[in-house]
């Protein structure tokens, strides 16, 4: 297997110099600080990923406003013990993307939140005290448990509200099977997301890196090489609305 040394050289030399790599990598929240998050910031960032799948992501990061306001700054109880009736209006309503099946994943994200939160404490120490090291479970448990969580949308949803996560973004997963890892190029199947969090797994044993940073990394070292300050326009862009 490719030692994770190499995948960093080569991602640094493609960026120009650590300097510049370093540069690109976010910040991770700790354990102690995702779990002080509100859970109603983990509620928005589940909508946010939702309504950003197969949807012009500027749109929803433009109107995301009216979407804090339309879902009462997706306070978790209330929006728990509203009525289908209550649900169903927001059919009509122009402040958010007027999609029942989206509409409707809120219904039940708020309902699988809130229940989550009742059972653990809250809903921020529940996500905060998941292994990284078996985000593969954690997602299988979102799939499962809320509405539209799966594929890369649990992904996202998990980087938004600062998880520390890998991705499964095309150049993240060419570093990974470059590196030796059998998988497909668009992994579902848990065979292959077992190889995916195989590889993340020794790559932070080796490293102690954060796994948020072995990912960013792992694409960097490969495929196109886009500009350092596009990446940081882009990661400026769509930073300012992630809880």
């Amino acid at each position: 297997m490719q030692s994770f040394e190499s995948i960093y050289a080569m991602a640094v030399s493609r960026k120009g110099g650590e300097k510049n790599l370093k540069s690109l990598l976010p910040q991770v929240l700790t354990t102690q600080q995702l779990a002080q998050k509100g859970d109603d910031r983990f509620l928005a960032m589940m909508c946010k990923a939702i309504n950003q799948a197969g949807f012009n992501w500027t749109v929803i990061e433009n109107k995301w406003p009216q979407f804090e306001d339309a879902f009462h700054g997706f306070d978790v109880k209330r929006l728990a013990y509203k009525s289908p009736e209550d649900w169903e209006a927001y059919v009509k309503d122009t402040r958010v993307v007027r999609n029942w099946t989206k509409i409707k994943a809120m219904m039940v994200n708020a309902n699988f939140v809130n229940y989550t939160a009742e059972e653990n404490g809250g809903f921020a120490p529940f996500i905060a005290d998941w292994p990284s090291s078996d985000q593969i479970g954690l997602m299988t448990y979102l799939k499962k448990n809320g509405s539209r969580l799966g594929g890369n949308t649990g992904f996202w949803f998990l980087r938004y509200v600062g998880k520390d996560c890998f991705t499964t973004t095309h150049d993240t997963i060419q570093a990974v099977k470059q590196a030796g890892y059998e998988t497909n190029d668009h992994p579902t199947s848990k065979r292959d997301l077992t190889q995916v969090q195989l590889a993340f797994n020794h790559w932070h044993e080796e490293t102690g890196l954060p796994y948020t940073h072995l990912s960013k990394i792992a694409a960097y070292s490969i495929g196109e090489n886009y500009p350092v300050d596009g990446i940081k326009q882009q990661m400026n862009k769509f930073s300012a609305g992630t809880a």
